[in-house]
């Protein structure tokens, strides 16, 4: 049993297909296994939000996902939206766009009108999604997140190509310093990669396969 790993975890679940049913097992399974969240799509944050009121779990529902390409207004209206409904984390996709055209203005306004419409109520995780970035690329996204006042930065949606790997985390632990958090997600199955994560820098994992990490 790895349970010291079930602190790092959001426990996933951001299939389309998702039921009712099946966001009620994510919710116990975090309950049951001290997780540190529960990441799902925005339909499901009220339902969550109940079925996890004062377990100590957090809800993390996800934001201009998974594109990054909806307009800031849109990202803002979602953001404030999920927090009515309950989120307390709000992980955000980036216009990848946006980087990729080195429009560092938009990146940043976007994702500061997130920071800001989260205010003290969520913590924000910037989604870089790095299967499609360069190395400039991603060093230049950390330090716009950063300096938007982001509360993490996070690998990948699960739906890019590619997903979380090592040397990419020691890289953005390099870049954002230690104050910030990091996020490693996709692709992460079992105890030893999300273990490796962790040594290489992460402070929590996505995963759909919290369960089977920690047992």
């Amino acid at each position: 049993m790895n349970k010291h790993l079930a602190k790092y975890i959001d426990h996933t679940l951001l299939k389309p297909e998702s039921t009712n049913g099946e966001i009620i097992t994510l919710c116990n399974e975090a309950k049951q296994y001290e997780f540190a969240a529960v990441c799902i799509n925005p339909h499901w944050v009220k339902v969550a939000s109940e079925l996890l009121r004062n377990s100590g779990v957090k809800v993390a529902t996800v934001i201009g996902f998974p594109l990054g390409a909806t307009t800031t207004f849109a990202k803002v209206a979602e953001t404030r939206d999920a927090i009515a409904n309950g989120a307390t984390e709000v992980d955000m996709v980036i216009n990848i766009g946006a980087l990729k055209s080195a429009d560092e203005k938009t990146v940043f306004q976007d994702t500061q009108q997130v920071v800001q419409a989260a205010s003290d109520k969520a913590l924000v995780k910037v989604i870089i999604e790095t299967g499609l970035l360069t190395e400039n690329e991603k060093q230049l996204a950390c330090e716009l997140a950063k300096e938007a006042g982001a509360d993490f930065v996070k690998t990948s949606t699960g739906f890019g190509p590619g997903g979380a790997t090592t040397a990419d985390i020691k890289l953005m632990r390099e870049v954002v310093g230690e104050g910030m958090g990091i996020k490693a997600s996709g692709g992460i199955r079992d105890a030893t990669t999300a273990q490796a994560m962790v040594d290489a820098g992460a402070t929590r994992i996505g995963a759909s396969a919290g369960v089977t990490i920690i047992s």
